[in-house]
């Protein structure tokens, strides 16, 4: 199991962003949160297999890619935490 946190930047503070990335997250199977931030970025993290959080930042990529300008990405061990993929409010 590994963790996955990508801080998305662009045109990413929209709803649609987050619930895609929640519909995304629940079809690949995986589980986590993300939110927006008050800089204007969104902040993904996702813990599941290496194999599946790679689907799913490629299909957030494929279906959101044209408000995405920039993307940081990290890959940290999981801390199972989470019981399930929903919108973070910070």
């Amino acid at each position: 199991m590994k963790r996955l946190r990508v801080s998305y930047t662009g045109t990413v503070q929209g709803v649609g962003f987050r619930y895609t990335a929640v519909r995304l997250a629940q079809d690949v199977g995986v589980t986590g949160r993300v939110g927006n931030l008050p800089d204007g970025r969104v902040d993904l993290l996702a813990e599941g297999e290496e194999a599946l959080l790679i689907a799913l930042q490629s299909a957030i990529e494929k279906e959101m890619g044209h408000h995405i300008t920039e993307r940081t990405t990290w890959w940290e061990a999981a801390t199972g935490e989470f019981n399930d993929f929903t919108v973070a409010f910070f």
